[in-house]
């Protein structure tokens, strides 16, 4: 599994950044523990809540869908990309918008925009130090690539 450095060298699993979709918002696997886990340890409590409940020392997107959309006319030309925004999540978990910032661009202006957007729609469980939840700037990879298309299967030799 690839993996991600965040500030100060924490590695992060690749499963934690955040993919684009094309039209509807698909189902993000951002969560360090999955929601499962979560409501079943906090009692059924929301997922914000019930991550909230949870000792980390980074942010945690509680957002059960991708808040990124892939822009259509890139989609469909095929441009990917990945950008790297720098957030700034309050000590309540919000995300504020003004300190948001694209350290590392995808290359096409399109995505880098897409991907400031879409931030400012994501939620998170607040970083917590010491048992108290504190604000946090932290770097959030966004990838915008195409789904694989489907191969064709292979002829099929007549039977006999």
């Amino acid at each position: 599994m690839m993996e991600t450095r965040r500030p100060g060298g924490a590695a992060v699993p690749e499963d934690t950044v955040w993919r684009a979709g094309r039209g509807a918002a698909r189902v993000a696997a951002r969560l360090c523990c999955g929601v499962a886990a979560l409501l079943s340890a906090c009692g059924g409590r929301a997922p914000a809540a019930a991550a909230a409940s949870v000792e980390n020392d980074v942010p945690v997107a509680v957002n059960s869908d991708s808040p990124f959309q892939y822009p259509s006319a890139q989609y469909d030309q095929g441009v990917e990309g990945e950008v790297r925004l720098r957030l700034y999540v309050d000590s309540a978990g919000r995300v504020r918008p003004e300190s948001t910032r694209v350290a590392a661009s995808s290359g096409a202006p399109a995505l880098d925009s897409a991907a400031v957007r879409g931030a400012a729609q994501l939620l998170f469980a607040p970083a917590h130090k010491d048992g108290n939840a504190i604000g946090m700037a932290f770097y959030q990879p966004v990838v915008f690539r195409r789904a694989a298309e489907p191969q064709a299967a292979p002829p099929r030799a007549p039977s006999p």
